[in-house]
């Protein structure tokens, strides 16, 4: 089991850029690929990026190709999602999840655990 807090949300102005972590309990972080999803008030759940548990990118939604980078560092049990050139559309609560030796999928079914999210704001 794998327990997952975010870090880094806020109120940026649009261009602006934050980094968003998520911090991962246990010692089998590195067995799991890790996914970025964020929900808009009114929308469905939407996943940004994955990657898997080697660090392979898999997906990036095409709303944020080119502005955000997903990563991980294994040896710190953490996973950030660094996002440039913010839009007011990307403003929503965005949270990690965790899928035990999966293979990166943009979907939210194969995720068992995810964290509690944390707010992204972009104003215009």
């Amino acid at each position: 089991q794998v327990q997952l807090v975010e870090s880094g949300g806020g109120l940026v102005q649009a261009g602006g850029s934050l980094r968003l972590s998520c911090a991962a309990s246990g010692r089998t972080f590195s067995s799991y690929a890790m996914g970025w999803f964020r929900q808009a008030p009114g929308k469905e759940r939407e996943c940004v990026a994955a990657i898997t548990w080697s660090g392979v990118v898999t997906y990036y939604a095409d709303s944020v190709k080119g502005r955000f980078t997903i990563s991980r560092d294994n040896a710190k049990n953490t996973v950030y999602l660094q996002m440039n050139s913010l839009k007011p559309e990307d403003t929503a609560v965005y949270y990690c999840a965790a899928d035990l030796w999966g293979s990166g999928l943009p979907t939210i079914t194969p995720y068992d655990y995810w964290g509690q999210g944390t707010q992204v704001t972009v104003s215009s």
